[in-house]
């Protein structure tokens, strides 16, 4: 679909084209008065053309006061930041929007593509004092080393101290996240230690981490682990055929879905993977609705199944965390009127993002307004707190993907097995535990935003917006 924006902002466009020489596909009502010049920079344009777009496709535009002063910000990273309290939802005290945001468009160039640049390993604690490998890229010069998911990292360039310290975490960041050089020893799940040292370099992200089928109590069970609904759309639709293909063949019969760290990405995407898991009788129904705001109201769509393969699952886990964003999300809701659904994680709610946005073009930056929202086949989808998670299990990092007796995947398998969850995290920790839980929780997703990937939080569609 390509969305024609408003002729206002063509007029506008015209004075930033002959300024900066660049394309610039935007919209919408009058420029802010330059105040300071008759001859405003390059950079000034580029703000002046974000702030027109925002009043243009943002889903709350109407609620962007007339004062509010683009240029007054440092950049489009900034200014779309202060946007974002303009989206005040009925229902909810506080504004909604913690998603629009603006980046150079190299950057999101390789990020949507899934070309990295660093040692392509993310870390989380399991204890103050355990630090773990949350996961090693397999291309990466990380995963190329063969570090794994679940290793505990001990020493950190000879320095044994780990802990969640303000002063450990930064150079824990530092180290894992900042430096192109750093030497690190691990404890292997067999007790032995291994001294690595790794060197940034660039390499391809493969999103899909592990596919397996476990056979519990006379089923098989499929099981897949997908980081991030970004990447080679090629590669990962290859690999889904090749997943689900082996699915059917061995008749799995149920599915566990672990998107714990899965901030989204392609709506696309997304799509594909309901299309492999929806019941073959409910082909053609509606997956979601999209809506835009009343300037773009004509491109109100819905999009329907379209079954992929003949597997048909009588029932759906998914493993969620709080970092479960967006693309995720749309996946759960969309499936929960046609699948038998239960979330398994910890106990805290899903991220809460039921809206998406476009990368549009400004200067060499993309902005990316929310610009739609999504609503199931049930009219349901207003979750901006998340999704409530069914049974509370502590997250394995302690465990390698697809590891039988990692917390989350063994309480599932227990429950397929026994008809009881095992691990319950119940949150009746006394009050020091439960605050050693929230501390714990803030300094792991203090170490979630150090990778763009990890931090990224979109159901990002492929439309494009011309004038």
């Amino acid at each position: 679909m390509r969305i024609k924006i408003s002729a206002a902002l063509c007029v506008v466009a015209v004075l930033f084209f002959v300024s900066c020489k660049k394309n610039v596909d935007d919209s919408t009502t009058n420029p802010p008065p330059d105040d300071s010049t008759s001859n405003p920079s390059a950079a000034d344009l580029v703000k002046d053309t974000v702030l027109l777009i925002s009043k243009d496709v943002y889903l709350w535009n109407t609620q962007i006061p007339a004062t509010f002063d683009a240029r007054s910000y440092a950049d489009p990273v900034a200014e779309m930041d202060a946007i974002r309290q303009y989206s005040h939802e009925p229902g909810f005290t506080d504004p909604v929007d913690r998603f629009s945001f603006a980046i150079k468009q190299t950057d999101w160039d390789n990020l949507s593509t899934g070309v990295e640049q660093d040692f392509g390993m993310s870390v989380f604690f399991n204890t103050p004092t355990d630090l773990r490998v949350k996961y090693a890229e397999t291309a990466s010069p990380s995963g190329l080393a063969g570090i794994k998911r679940g290793w505990q990292i001990i020493k950190i360039n000879g320095n044994a101290q780990i802990d969640t310290t303000s002063a450990t975490i930064s150079r824990i960041v530092d180290a894992v996240f900042s430096s192109s050089n750093s030497s690190f020893t691990f404890k292997k799940p067999d007790g032995s230690t291994v001294d690595i040292s790794l060197t940034a370099a660039t390499y391809q992200s493969h999103p899909i981490f592990a596919d397996s089928v476990y056979t519990v109590n006379g089923k098989n069970i499929g099981y897949l682990a997908l980081n991030s609904f970004l990447g080679d759309t090629t590669e990962v639709y290859n690999e889904f055929n090749t997943i689900f293909s082996k699915f059917q063949a061995q008749n799995v019969s149920e599915a566990i879905i672990d998107i714990r760290y899965n901030g989204g990405g392609y709506v696309s995407m997304a799509e594909k993977l309901a299309n492999y898991l929806v019941p073959t009788g409910d082909d053609n129904q509606v997956m979601y609705k999209q809506t835009f705001n009343a300037n773009y109201a004509s491109y109100n769509s819905t999009t329907k199944y379209n079954k992929l393969g003949a597997l048909n699952i009588d029932k759906l886990f998914f493993i969620v965390s709080d970092n479960t964003a967006s693309a995720s999300e749309l996946l759960i809701n969309a499936l929960k009127p046609f699948v038998n659904e239960t979330l398994v994680g910890p106990a805290y709610n899903t991220y809460g993002k039921p809206v998406g946005f476009f990368p549009i073009p400004v200067g060499d930056w993309y902005t990316f307004p929310i610009s739609f929202r999504t609503v199931n086949k049930d009219g349901n989808g207003n979750y901006f707190n998340g999704f409530t998670i069914d049974h509370p299990t502590a997250d394995g990092v302690d465990k390698n993907w697809g590891d039988v007796n990692e917390n989350c995947l063994k309480s599932i398998l227990t429950y397929i097995n026994t008809g009881v969850f095992g691990f319950a995290q119940t949150g009746s920790e006394n009050i020091s535990g439960a605050i050693a839980k929230s501390n714990l929780q803030s300094v792991n997703n203090t170490l979630q935003t150090k990778t763009f990937r990890d931090a990224f939080k979109g159901a990002v569609s492929k439309q494009k917006f011309v004038h």
